[in-house]
């Protein structure tokens, strides 16, 4: 990596409209770089960053109409927030709730989402004070080679 941070080459990559295409690699090397949060830090509604790699997780998320997600507390949380038919903002049920747990992700201790009825884990890492960077990991879904990366932007009024 060159000498400018690793929170300061996260945000060269995004266009002006907010979106990434980039290698899972590259996001990879970013992700292992950032600094960790504390769980605290997610509290709040969250929108989905566009950060396009190529991985089939991306493509799943534009079907369901990712809308982000929201956390209450750290023992509730809606990881998978969409846009209904009307354009509002609904919790998706099929993806049940979640918990926000400190763990070990690569040698760090940094903010985790645990699924409550997927076996599916977000590793979180930060960007900034309004967007964080995701490492969805889901071995039994997804397999042990793959890694979906996405971003969180805080809503506006949020914390």
């Amino acid at each position: 990596m060159n000498s400018t941070s690793a929170e300061e080459q996260f945000l060269s990559l995004m266009k002006e409209d907010g979106s990434i295409v980039t290698t899972e690699a590259e996001v990879e090397k970013i992700f292992n770089a950032l600094k960790p949060i504390k769980t605290s830090f997610l509290i709040g509604d969250w929108d989905p960053g566009d950060l396009d790699t190529g991985h089939v997780g991306s493509k799943g998320l534009k079907g369901l109409r990712w809308a982000g997600k929201d956390f209450r507390s750290e023992d509730d949380g809606d990881p998978i927030m969409v846009l209904d038919d009307a354009g509002k903002r609904v919790y998706n049920e099929e993806w049940g709730h979640s918990s926000l747990r400190e763990m070990v992700y690569r040698g760090v201790i940094s903010a985790a989402m645990i699924y409550d009825i997927k076996p599916i884990i977000d590793h979180f890492r930060y960007v900034n004070e309004d967007i964080v960077l995701g490492a969805m990991d889901s071995p039994k879904i997804m397999g042990t080679e793959s890694i979906f990366y996405f971003f969180l932007k805080r809503r506006k009024g949020s914390s």
